[in-house]
């Protein structure tokens, strides 16, 4: 069986760029989670990559920041499933959805002008704000009594 993770047409992560290993999971499972190692965890060292660009690699970083350790190592972990296999699977596809979110450019943001209304009802807001706190503010006097 071939392990290539194939991402799109244009980019296939080889599978020795990837670890898998299986470990313990935790939670409920009776007497089996004891027993067996369905936890899948991947490793996938993100600037050793030589199939991924400069740009998609610090893009992969900052969406998966939290899963990437001091080594610039990516670490994703699964075991929803009961079976190794299964999990195998899993974690495959969340690197393969992670690295095509990664792929992605950012959109350029469009500076656009507040319109004329909306400038309006900020003001009108302000001003019934500040007329507020000015009620607020003065004294009563003791004469007019």
């Amino acid at each position: 069986m071939n392990d290539d993770l194939e991402i799109n047409e244009s980019l296939t992560i080889p599978a020795g760029e990837i670890q898998l290993s299986a470990v313990r999971a935790s939670g409920p499972g009776g007497q089996n989670v004891n027993k067996v190692s369905t936890k899948v965890e991947l490793r996938f060292d993100i600037e050793r990559s030589a199939v991924l660009s400069e740009e998609c690699k610090l893009r992969l970083k900052y969406l998966a920041k939290r899963k990437v350790d001091a080594n610039d190592v990516l670490i994703l972990t699964s075991q929803e499933s009961r079976s190794q296999f299964g999990n195998v699977k899993n974690v495959r596809k969340k690197l393969r959805e992670l690295l095509l979110r990664a792929l992605q450019p950012p959109k350029k943001r469009i500076a656009t002008a507040p319109s004329a209304g909306q400038k309006a009802k900020r003001k009108a807001g302000k001003q019934r704000r500040s007329a507020i706190k000015q009620e607020r503010s003065k004294k009563f006097d003791m004469d007019d009594e």
